[in-house]
């Protein structure tokens, strides 16, 4: 992170945390979109890389109620999506000075992504690990991470990188195992994507199968390319050579 210029961004008189990587004016900016358990600072040496692989721009935030940004005005529900990608991350683009970026979104952070663009012009999309429907494996995921949680040092370890850890890891795991959250899909706003796509997945994803990139290649309507490399949910971190060197190739066929 030593390279990356804390800027400050204010949505609604509320502090987003959030850090910029410099790279070529004329080129669109890349916006990086965490997970649901992410911050700025968990995407560790992953922008700074980008960065130097695309030449562009690099701009990451925590999202409120995660990192050291401010907690979110109210519980979260499963509207969260539709808020931060219709809400939130249009004035945090206006702020930053970042239109159209390249947005590169991390699981939760890839299902805002395409929520986003399915509404708001964009130059392409990195989906990481992305969530397009609900599946029973990623709630049975969900519940042994909550089990880790309570009894198996999570929470300690989440501690250092958020503010409020409660306030982050309730406001993630609630939503994903309300059962009213059973049926959630974006397939919908899949559909009415016309960027370019990259799609990353780990094949032993514990959080999601292939089907995710299966619906979502079955509904854009822009080019579609894909990258599955071994591993789990993090792919970017796992394999980071391979996937930036997928991003920053992806990143080359866009202005």
């Amino acid at each position: 992170m030593s390279s990356g210029r804390h800027i400050d961004v204010e949505i609604g008189r509320r502090r987003l945390e959030a850090v910029e990587y410099p790279g070529a004016s004329d080129r669109r900016a890349i916006v990086l979109l965490h997970e649901g358990l992410g911050s700025v600072g968990l995407w560790r040496d992953f922008p700074e890389a980008l960065g130097r692989a695309t030449g562009r721009r690099v701009v990451a935030f925590s999202r409120f109620g995660h990192g050291r940004s401010a907690p979110p005005l109210a519980k979260r529900t499963p509207q969260f999506f539709h808020e931060e990608a219709l809400d939130v991350l249009p004035e945090l683009l206006d702020r930053t000075g970042a239109p159209e970026p390249l947005v590169v979104g991390h699981s939760d952070g890839a299902s805002i992504a395409i929520v986003h663009a399915a509404h708001h012009p964009v130059a392409g999309l990195a989906l990481v690990a992305p969530h397009v429907f609900v599946e029973e494996l990623t709630v049975e995921a969900i519940r042994g991470t909550r089990v880790a949680y309570a009894s198996d040092g999570l929470r300690e370890r989440m501690a250092r990188h958020h503010d409020d850890p409660d306030v982050t890891f309730w406001g993630w795991c609630d939503v994903w195992l309300d059962p009213a959250f059973a049926t959630w899909t974006i397939e919908p706003e899949a559909a009415d994507v016309t960027a370019p796509t990259l799609l990353v997945q780990g094949a032993d994803d514990p959080y999601g199968t292939l089907e995710q990139l299966d619906r979502i290649e079955a509904r854009v309507r822009g080019p579609v390319s894909r990258v599955v490399v071994p591993g789990g949910h993090s792919p970017h971190l796992e394999h980071p050579s391979t996937v930036i060197e997928a991003i920053a190739a992806f990143a080359g066929r866009l202005p």
